[in-house]
C-alpha cells in the first residue's frame, strides 16, 4: 500500500521547480569556480607540494560531508596523506583540545554559518592547522576564518535541496587534489568538466521513474570515488521524495544488508569506469540474479540483467560528478511524480545551525 504522504496528485511541472533550475546550472557554476579560483588553487598547490601536511581533516555536514567523503578518496589515492572527518561535537559540545599541528583542515559549507562547524574550524586553526574553506557565502564567518578561501561561486540556492553547490564542492576538491598531486589527466578532465556537466544534465534517467515512483525503500550503492554520490543520492531521495534510501559501498552491502535484497527490491547503483566500478557492476549483477530491480549508471554501457541509466565516460574521479548531475534531474522528477514539492521538503530549512 502506498504511503499516505504519496496519495496527493502531482500538481507541479518538474521543469518549473527551483531544484530543476538550480541543478541545471551545475556546469556553469563549476566554470565560474575554476575561473575565479585559478590563482588561489595554484597558490594552494605550491604550498601543499612544498609543505605537505601530515594529515587532512574535513569539516562538514549533510551534502557537504558527502563531498568530504569524495575528497578523502581523492587525497588518499593521489597523495597518500591520511584524511578523516572531524566529529564536530568534540569541539562544539566537549570543548576538547585538538592536536592539529602541521595538518590541513578543509571546511566545506554552503552557508558557512553553523556554530558547530565554526567551533571545529576555529579549534583546528588555533591548534596549528592550515584552513582551506570551500564556501558559497563569501560574507560568512567561515570565510573569515580561512587561510585560503575558495568561494564556490554557485550563486543563490533557494531550493532547500542543495544541488549545484554540492557539484561545485566536488569539483573544488578534485581541483585541490589534482594540483597537489600534479595529476595531469585529472587536470585535463577538469577543464572539460563544465561542458560535460551540461551534457550529463540532458541525459534521460526516466526509465528509473516506474521503478521508484511507488517504492518505499531502496539501496544506493557505489564504491571508491563513487561512494560519495551514493551517499548524496540516498540523502536526496529521503529529502525530496520521502523515500527511505540507504547508501552502501558495494563491498559493505554484501555483508548484513544483503539479507533483505529479494524479488522486486529497488537498487540504484553508481559505477565508475575503474576497478572500483567493477565491484559495483558485479554487485549489480548479483542483486539482479536475486530478482532485485537494479538501476545502473554505468559509463561502460548497458548490462543485460539491469536497467541502464546512461553515464558519460571521463576521468574515473570525475564520473561521479557527472552522474550526480544526471541524478538530480531524476530526483526532481521523481519528487513531482510522487506528489511532492522538491523545493520545500517538510520539516527542513535551507540553513541548519547545529550547536
Amino acid at each position: 500500500m502506498p504511503s499516505p504522504t504519496l496519495t496527493q496528485p502531482a500538481v507541479l511541472d518538474a521543469e518549473s521547480t527551483l531544484m530543476f533550475a538550480e541543478a541545471s546550472e551545475g556546469g556553469a557554476a563549476v566554470e565560474r569556480f575554476l575561473t575565479r579560483n585559478k590563482d588561489a588553487l595554484a597558490r594552494l598547490s605550491v604550498r601543499l607540494k612544498a609543505n605537505p601536511p601530515r594529515s587532512v581533516t574535513t569539516v562538514a555536514r549533510g551534502s557537504s560531508d558527502h563531498a568530504a567523503t569524495f575528497g578523502k578518496y581523492l587525497i588518499e589515492t593521489l597523495t597518500g596523506v591520511p584524511t578523516s572527518t572531524a566529529a564536530m561535537s568534540v569541539s562544539s559540545i566537549y570543548a576538547a583540545p585538538v592536536v592539529a599541528k602541521d595538518s590541513l583542515c578543509i571546511a566545506i559549507s554552503q552557508s558557512g554559518r553553523s556554530p558547530d562547524l565554526l567551533a571545529t574550524v576555529e579549534a583546528h586553526r588555533k591548534a596549528g592547522a592550515y584552513v582551506v574553506a570551500l564556501v558559497n557565502d563569501e560574507t560568512s564567518p567561515l570565510a573569515a576564518l580561512a587561510d585560503e578561501l575558495l568561494p564556490l561561486c554557485a550563486g543563490p540556492e533557494k531550493s532547500v535541496a542543495a544541488t549545484k553547490s554540492y557539484i561545485v564542492s566536488l569539483a573544488g576538491l578534485a581541483a585541490i587534489a589534482a594540483g597537489w598531486s600534479g595529476d595531469e589527466a585529472l587536470q585535463d578532465g577538469l577543464r572539460g568538466l563544465p561542458e560535460q556537466l551540461k551534457a550529463a544534465f540532458a541525459l534521460a534517467w526516466t526509465p528509473a521513474l516506474p521503478v521508484l515512483t511507488d517504492a518505499r525503500n531502496l539501496f544506493v550503492i557505489g564504491r571508491g570515488y563513487g561512494f560519495a554520490v551514493a551517499q548524496e543520492g540516498a540523502l536526496k531521495l529521503k529529502e525530496t521524495c520521502a523515500l527511505h534510501a540507504e547508501a552502501f559501498s558495494s563491498a559493505e552491502v554484501k555483508h548484513g544488508p544483503m539479507a533483505i535484497i529479494n524479488d522486486g527490491f529497488p537498487i540504484l547503483a553508481f559505477a565508475t569506469s575503474d576497478t572500483a566500478g567493477d565491484g559495483v557492476r558485479e554487485a549489480a549483477q548479483e542483486f539482479a540474479a536475486r530478482g532485485a530491480k537494479v538501476l545502473l549508471a554505468n559509463p561502460a554501457g548497458a548490462i543485460a540483467t539491469t536497467q541502464h541509466l546512461p553515464a558519460l565516460l571521463s576521468h574515473p574521479a570525475l564520473e561521479p560528478i557527472l552522474q550526480i548531475q544526471s541524478f538530480y534531474r531524476l530526483a526532481n522528477s521523481l519528487s513531482v511524480a510522487r506528489g511532492l514539492d522538491p523545493d520545500s521538503p517538510p520539516h527542513l530549512n535551507k540553513v541548519t545551525k547545529t550547536v
